[in-house]
């Protein structure tokens, strides 16, 4: 094992569809410090395809394909940046954690598929790229997600007091940490995914700036009752989901003719808040502190939600405690392809109900 400070890149790209994280990140003494951090913003062209990906289509093998190369060289042109951001030469980094791009997750029938081409970064940057983190928690039997828990537990578990960690990416996922007890971790729902959509398309932006739009007037009862009669949020953990559930077409099925669109969007706003104090309630009743990372992290009004709904428990954002709210879900996967070059497990069968502890990913040598 090496001796000394190691340094992993960790690339993301998630279900918010709004570009490519990546973070350079030391890890030395079981300490973790992000060295630097760079956001690559989709084009809308290649937005739009991902999102296209995400459902059935024509054609769909050979153009996922090609948005997988796409894919590749804008993490390329990440780890380029992080590499002159940080001053450090690619020889020294042991490895590229790479999440890749999900377009479809379906454990029920056991396999998911995130594009990316990963032998494609490897051949480009020089570096060993680990990739394919969820299959092989699918393959015992897991939910392949979410797989970062074991990281908020390293890095933001207390001895002290019951926490709980919530990611708002596109879809929104939970993680308990509480002393004495397994970790549990699963996805509670909509994230940003709904809000923004339905914001892009009465709006022409590509989400609501701070939830100022949202917060603009009140939630519809009857709609939002409507959308909490989904099935998925009654299922028990272990769960997971993404945009081939809570997607376009599950939206406007759901919603009455000549619905007002700004009270469409507070009522989202609302489903998002609540399915997470849901699932917080019942997950994790004695949490003191939710600490929230994402691109959520920015909606005011979610958070004042969150805190209204959570209260007396503090709501916090990760850059609080150390870590960037762009930052967490791209560290993770630095550190899971560490675990996976040191043959450590990087999965925690209480968060995804696999058989047991395994080593993920698949490496890509340099």
């Amino acid at each position: 094992m090496p001796i000394g400070p190691q340094h992993y890149i960790g690339l993301m790209s998630g279900t918010s569809l709004d570009g490519v994280d990546g973070v350079l990140a030391t890890f030395d003494d079981g300490k973790v410090t992000v060295r630097a951090h760079h956001h690559l913003p989709f084009q809308e062209a290649l937005r739009a395809e991902l999102l296209a990906l995400c459902s059935p289509g024509e054609d769909e093998i050979r153009r996922a394909g090609r948005a997988g190369n796409r894919l590749a060289g804008l993490y390329a042109e990440v780890v380029e940046a992080l590499l002159g951001a940080s001053g450090l030469a690619p020889a020294v980094i042991r490895a590229i954690g790479c999440h890749g791009q999900t377009v479809r997750h379906h454990p029920d029938e056991g396999y998911t598929v995130q594009i990316g081409n990963a032998a494609r970064l490897a051949e480009r940057c020089g570096i060993p790229v680990v990739a394919d983190f969820r299959s092989r928690d699918i393959a015992a039997g897991g939910q392949g997600a979410p797989l970062v828990p074991a990281f908020h537990t390293a890095v933001f578990g207390n001895t002290a007091e019951c926490r709980a960690m919530v990611n708002l990416g596109g879809i929104a996922n939970l993680t308990c940490l509480c002393p004495d007890t397994p970790v549990l971790g699963f996805d509670t729902g909509p994230g940003n995914a709904l809000m923004d959509f339905w914001v892009q398309r009465n709006r022409g932006e590509r989400f609501d700036d701070r939830g100022v739009w949202a917060a603009g007037t009140l939630p519809d009862g009857a709609l939002l009752r409507e959308l909490l009669d989904e099935p998925y949020f009654a299922r028990p953990a272990p769960k997971s989901t993404g945009r081939e559930l809570f997607n376009r077409d599950w939206l406007l099925a759901r919603l009455p003719t000549q619905a007002d669109p700004q009270v469409v969007q507070a009522t989202l706003l609302e489903l998002t808040a609540q399915t997470l104090c849901d699932a917080l309630a019942l997950a994790c009743p004695r949490a003191a502190r939710l600490i929230v990372c994402g691109g959520g992290a920015r909606n005011d009004a979610l958070l004042a939600r969150l805190g209204a709904l959570l209260a007396p428990v503090s709501v916090d954002i990760s850059t609080d405690h150390g870590v960037g709210i762009d930052q967490v879900e791209a560290c993770a996967f630095a550190w899971l392809a560490r675990c996976t070059l040191e043959g450590k497990t990087g999965n925690l069968p209480s968060v995804t109900g696999a058989a047991g502890a395994r080593v993920l990913g698949a490496i890509y040598p340099a």
